[in-house]
Order: structure tokens, then sequence, then C-alpha cells
């Protein structure tokens, strides 16, 4: 750059490419059809806007494939906003970005960088090994994690109860309003006589 600067001098840094002009004859180069070939799905304006996935109308590959059903499995389809997720964090993580006496938190996790955020749930799994004495506040904690912590003497609480999230069994109703009936049923008295027959005439 010369120590002058000046209109006479200026130019930009990047030397900036002229944009193809196409039908304007055939003498340069891009005439006729315009570099799009004869007829066809890719020669028609928006052409190249095609959504992904767009197999031209054949039935495309996601829905050529099998489907793994439920709002947890990555296969899920369609995935619906009941599908959960979860940032999975090992003890040899916290052993390396915390320091002793520690506390550990879903916003001490996010600045240490080992998840992204906290809209999702952390689980700490035992992964590695702890030495540290670390006061862990995530949302869940594997059983074996829950160990070396408190080995370490640290402590885990938990910001969601256990056992939210799973289903309760129920019992067939069927069953149930079968119950209701044989107790509601009065029971035949034990010395009432039974009726006689009556005979028949010859």
């Amino acid at each position: 750059m010369p120590s002058d600067l000046n209109l006479s001098n200026l130019k930009p840094a990047q030397r900036k490419k002229g944009a193809k002009r196409v039908g304007r004859g055939l003498g340069s180069g891009k005439g006729r059809y315009s570099g799009r070939g004869i007829k066809g799905q890719k020669s028609r304006a928006g052409s190249h806007k095609v959504r992904a996935g767009f197999e031209g109308g054949q039935m495309p590959l996601y829905m050529r494939v099998g489907k793994l059903r439920g709002n947890t499995s990555k296969d899920a389809m369609p995935v619906g906003p009941f599908r959960t997720r979860t940032y999975h964090v090992n003890l040899r993580d916290l052993e390396a970005r915390f320091g002793d006496g520690a506390e550990v938190t879903p916003e001490a996790l996010v600045e240490r960088g080992l998840v992204r955020n906290t809209r999702f749930d952390v689980k700490v799994l035992a992964g590695g090994e702890l030495t540290k004495k670390l006061t862990v506040t995530v949302h869940r904690a594997s059983a074996a994690a829950r160990e070396k912590i408190e080995a370490a003497g640290g402590s885990v609480s938990l910001l969601r109860d256990p056992d939210e999230g799973k289903k309760k069994k129920r019992r067939k109703p069927k069953a149930k309003a079968q119950e209701a009936q044989a107790e509601a049923a009065p029971e035949p008295a034990a010395d009432e006589a039974a009726p006689e027959e009556e005979e028949s005439e010859s």
C-alpha cells in the first residue's frame, strides 16, 4: 500500500469477479441454453431451490428406511416436542476442569465448556476416576458415579426427582371390575330351602 493514499490509487483488496452473463449469443460461450442443457427439471426456473431430501417425487430415503418408534429414540419419526435429551458428563471431565472443593452446577459446566447450554438435563456418569472433593448439583447421576463422588468426600444433590418420568404400572380395569361385582353380589342363605318341584300329572 502506498504511503500517500488518495482517490487516484484506491483499489479493492481483492479483485472483484465479474458476474456470469448468460444468453448473450453463441460467441459468449453461454448462449442458446445458457449452460442449462435441453429440457429437464434442472433447466427450469427455481430448479436449484428444491428442499433438502427431495428426490423428484419418488419415495425419499428417509421414508423408505425403517424407524424405531418412541419419543427417546434417535431414529424416532416424527420427532415431537416430547423427545428428551440429556448431556452426559463423566467424572474424568470433572477431575480435569474443577478444583478441590469446587461446586459443580449446570451453569459451572457451561462456563467450563463441558455442556453447551442449560436447556437440557445434565447427568453425571462414572467414567474415569475422581480424587477431588466436589459438591455436585445436577439433574441426574448414575449409582456408580454417586459412589465415587461420595468416596472422594463429596456430595451429590439432584435437581430432578429420580422417579419423575417413569411410567406407572396400571392395573387391568377388567379384573378390578370383576372384583367389585363379586363383593357386591349377595351370598345365598344356607338354611333357605330349595323350591319343591311340582309333580307332573299322569
